[in-house]
């Protein structure tokens, strides 16, 4: 009788926890990103801040809202890609304009060139725009072609997730390369780590399909990977000499 009793208590409360997760996994990304957007707003400089970050999260966003329409999942993770896509839209917005203005003297560049070797290097964010509208066209047009199969719809959903798993791998790649994670921002991998952890646990009390699972959990793997790098470096190094160092995402190249 007494638990029946506070069901007018513990029913709202379990509404209201479940709300708020739903939040914070739609809003929670994008968070990490809201200081590094404030810092080259505020110092007109993206030196600090890798697009391929950007390049990277779009795809896999991208194919993740794809795949949700072959084998539909929980809406907050749809939102979530929606929110990211724009989110990382914003960014490149940001950065090409700050480094076009830096850059008075530097030859114009453009998607249409079709030139690889400065692929995802455009001089004006129209470019950024016709790409992801491409790259979205023709991926839409082949799932809409093969959204029977349940092979290549299981295949979509793990490359979309296994793709946003693998963005803190050129991080770790750089840091052992140099032995080093300096002008690397720590809080800002803490963010990450704390981040994929909620949206491990996420996925898995909410039963999401497996590969989100299984691929949040390599990238929480990752995000300690470079928190121990960084404790083992900071260890066998010497502290350099104080200088000025532009954040960097964690995840940038």
């Amino acid at each position: 009788m007494e638990a029946e009793g506070l069901d007018w208590l513990l029913v709202p409360l379990h509404q209201l926890v479940s709300w708020g997760a739903a939040a914070a996994m739609v809003f929670g990304g994008v968070v990490p990103y809201i200081p590094q957007y404030r810092d080259i707003r505020r110092t007109q400089n993206a030196d600090g801040f890798s697009t391929y970050v950007c390049l990277v999260l779009l795809v896999a966003n991208i194919l993740r809202i794809l795949f949700w329409f072959g084998r539909r999942f929980e809406s907050p993770l749809l939102w979530q890609s929606a929110i990211m896509i724009l989110t990382m839209l914003l960014m490149l917005k940001l950065c090409t304009e700050v480094r076009v203005a830096n850059e008075l003297n530097a030859r114009r560049r453009g998607f249409a060139d079709f030139d690889p070797h400065h692929f995802w290097q455009w001089s004006s964010f129209a470019d950024y725009v016709q790409c992801v509208v491409a790259f979205t066209g023709v991926a839409g047009y082949i799932t809409y072609l093969s959204i029977d199969s349940t092979l290549f719809v299981e295949t979509l959903g793990f490359l979309a997730v296994l793709t946003e798993a693998m963005l803190g791998v050129p991080q770790l790649y750089r840091n052992h390369r140099h032995q080093s994670t300096e002008g690397m921002s720590i809080k800002m991998v803490l963010m990450w780590t704390s981040g994929d952890a909620f949206k491990t646990a996420y996925f898995l009390l909410k039963g999401a399909p497996l590969q989100f699972s299984v691929c949040g959990l390599l990238q929480v793997l990752v995000d300690l990977a470079i928190l121990g790098q960084a404790y083992a470096f900071a260890r066998h190094h010497p502290k350099p000499v104080p200088h000025t160092v532009h954040p960097a995402s964690t995840k940038a190249l």
